[in-house]
């Protein structure tokens, strides 16, 4: 199995690394899960929790690692940190994690907040390839405020953090950007689509991943959008399929 090495020690890595990216309750967990059924290897993964019936499709162990970088700059999750350094330790154990799946040819990781700490990843491998996914930003307020308690102007700040990021690195190099607030059978065509464009093959037997009951909110009955999220959202559906 071709494996590529990302450093001068010689550590290495799958020969392909994938990047999820989107902000928390934006669909991510149903298009990682739908890529992983399709091929693309995860690693031990969150298979379920209470807030997410299939799972939110994350390893631990980055989401820990992305935390420990997010605390070392003064900030978390839902306090994103004006600039973020790595240390030499995040580094080295960043690198550990992708030697650990070193015999994938295909591995991929999911976790909003790697579009906090983006820059690092793409220093230690510079092929990083990335598909990502966007919301409503009054559906991700809802979400936010059963699972976080978070009011909506918190929430409104977070979402334009999160995909200014997101945004910020597509411009750089586009890549394929899908939007969860599309209806079932458009959304699932898409994300296949995607897959077989990245060379994961869904299979016709397959029970799908996706489905609308994994949808718990909407954008109807709130407020106007504050102007700057609003003229993100509309780069982000110009940006999408």
């Amino acid at each position: 199995m071709e494996a590529r090495t990302v450093s001068s020690s010689g550590a290495s890595a799958p020969a392909r690394v994938i990047a999820v990216l989107g902000m928390h309750r934006s669909g991510t967990s149903c298009l990682t899960g739908t890529l992983q059924d399709a091929g693309l290897s995860m690693g031990d993964i969150h298979t379920w929790n209470k807030h997410n019936e299939k799972g939110n499709r994350e390893n631990q162990q980055f989401v820990d690692l992305h935390d420990q970088i997010l605390e070392a700059n003064g900030g978390a999750w839902d306090d994103p940190p004006e600039k973020v350094n790595w240390r030499e330790t995040h580094v080295a154990a960043a690198k550990t994690l992708l030697a650990s799946h070193a015999e994938d040819a295909s591995f991929g990781f999911k976790d909003p907040r790697a579009l906090l700490v983006l820059d690092g990843w793409k220093a230690i491998f510079p092929s990083l390839e990335f598909v990502g996914i966007y919301r409503h930003p009054n559906a991700v307020a809802k979400s936010l405020a059963k699972r976080s308690s978070k009011t909506r102007e918190e929430s409104l700040k977070l979402w334009y953090a999160y995909n200014r990021s997101l945004y910020r690195e597509y411009k750089r190099k586009p890549f394929p950007i899908l939007c969860f607030d599309d209806e079932e059978s458009v959304l699932d065509s898409k994300i296949h689509r995607v897959a077989d464009e990245m060379g994961f093959s869904h299979g016709e037997n397959k029970e799908k991943f996706y489905t609308a009951a994994l949808k718990h909110n909407d954008s109807s009955g709130d407020s106007p959008l504050p102007w700057r999220v609003k003229r993100l959202l509309r780069k982000l559906e110009k940006a999408g399929l």
